[in-house]
């Protein structure tokens, strides 16, 4: 499996399991969820509701809202600010036109 984290002078964290969209990814301690997705190969996190253009992080810090998801059931949360945790599940969900669709 290509993972695409930074590896040389890094001690990465406690290794574990999330499930994205019924998959298994590999998940470090003190990784967001944005991360963990980006390391194992995923760019995409949604898609645009009217015109289906993909979205994944764009500004990394919370600021805008291509990374949202649903994770352990909440949705239209920023993957990018929520820690990965075991066991947590995310799923893919239809990213929204403008923040003021976000609640």
């Amino acid at each position: 499996m290509t993972t695409y984290r930074i590896e040389k002078g890094v001690t990465p964290g406690q290794q574990f399991e999330i499930e994205v969209d019924k998959n298994k990814i590999v998940a470090f301690e003190g990784e967001t969820v944005a991360t963990a997705l980006m390391a194992s190969g995923r760019r995409t996190f949604g898609h645009t509701t009217k015109k289906g253009h993909p979205r994944g992080v764009f500004c990394g810090i919370g600021l805008c809202h291509n990374c949202l998801m649903t994770i352990d059931g909440i949705h239209n949360t920023r993957a990018c600010q929520v820690l990965a945790t075991p066991g947590c599940r995310v799923e893919t969900q239809k990213c929204v036109e403008n923040l003021n669709e976000v609640k």
